[in-house]
């Protein structure tokens, strides 16, 4: 496994083995040094194209605690800001030594493009292009649910028979999309929720369920209830008649929150919008997992790295922690 670019690349024992090297990753935040020696002498890139917080320090949470060296690259105030293309900025950072390039791009497929054109020999990782994928954050979604519902048995199983049901702005999501090929190949049942505004036309032959009405969802008795944030800044055209109406039909509100079944999981890959997809009830309550997420986050980071430059099948690999 050289890159990660795509959930849809995982095979089942692929995306079980991160998680499982992820459960050791979260075992070195409890310890008093936490460091691991493994990618000392690495050099990892954060290339990123957009702004980020959450995805941005974890990625380098992630890799200072595998003892790797990091470069942190933003376009804004850089020679991207003069003109200078993907290619030359790629050939700059393979001349510097770049082991991994994480990198998040407005354009869908940068990555990949990266990967595959020859201007680098590093692994290259997907942190998130347009509206197209956003693997790791399905990876540590999938890890938060399974250490949810799964607990201390969660090592070495995957979710079948959980239901996701992922709400809201699926149109311009890449959360979206990552989640439901990585949900699929573990086994859960996905279904969406949104107005048709915000539906993707190739939806039908994704395999999930869509319903039109977030209380029909509710009907299903979801286990997990992953609610999206409404992407303004991609937005250009009036998707929806007001922020009101929206946050009246879609929004996990008081009563909606009272409606879901015991034990079910909140799931929102922030930044929140409270009061408009969420309201402050829900976001705040023992069901949320959002800080969970943020934490997990590192720790699923950990291991995507660690796999990756180990340039070796995680099937057969142990992290060694």
């Amino acid at each position: 496994m050289k890159h990660l670019l795509s959930t849809a690349d995982l095979s089942r024992a692929e995306a079980i083995e991160l998680l499982d090297i992820a459960e050791d990753m979260a075992q070195v935040r409890d310890r008093e040094i936490k460091k691991l020696p493994v990618l000392r002498g690495r050099t990892v890139v954060n290339l990123f194209f957009e702004d980020s917080t959450r995805t941005r320090t974890s990625f380098e949470a992630a890799a200072k605690r595998l003892s790797a060296d990091v470069i942190n690259f933003s376009a804004r105030g850089s020679s991207v800001s003069k003109g200078e293309s993907l290619k030359d900025t790629a050939q700059t950072l393979e001349a510097i030594g770049a082991d991994l390039i994480v990198i998040r791009h407005w354009a869908s497929g940068a990555p990949h493009v990266l990967a595959t054109s020859g201007w680098v020999r590093a692994g290259v990782v997907n942190a998130g292009d347009g509206a197209h994928e956003h693997p790791t954050q399905a990876l540590l979604d999938a890890f938060t649910m399974r250490r949810r519902l799964h607990g201390a048995a969660s090592r070495g199983t995957d979710l079948s028979g959980v239901k996701v049901t992922i709400v809201g702005d699926i149109l311009h999501s890449r959360v979206a999309r990552s989640n439901l090929w990585l949900l699929t190949t573990l086994g859960a049942q996905v279904s969406f929720a949104a107005p048709p505004t915000l539906l993707p036309l190739e939806i039908d032959s994704w395999p999930a369920q869509v319903y039109s009405s977030f209380d029909d969802a509710l009907e299903a008795r979801p286990d997990v209830v992953m609610m999206l944030r409404i992407q303004k800044e991609r937005m250009h055209d009036a998707f929806f008649p007001s922020e009101r109406e929206y946050a009246r039909l879609w929004g996990l509100d008081h009563d909606r929150f009272h409606k879901l079944a015991p034990g079910a999981l909140i799931m929102h890959p922030g930044p929140m919008n409270r009061g408009l997809e969420i309201s402050s009830e829900a976001a705040d309550s023992a069901a949320a997992t959002v800080l969970e997420q943020v934490t997990n986050g590192v720790s699923i980071r950990m291991a995507v790295l660690y796999a990756l430059s180990t340039g070796t099948d995680i099937s057969t690999t142990e992290a060694g922690v």
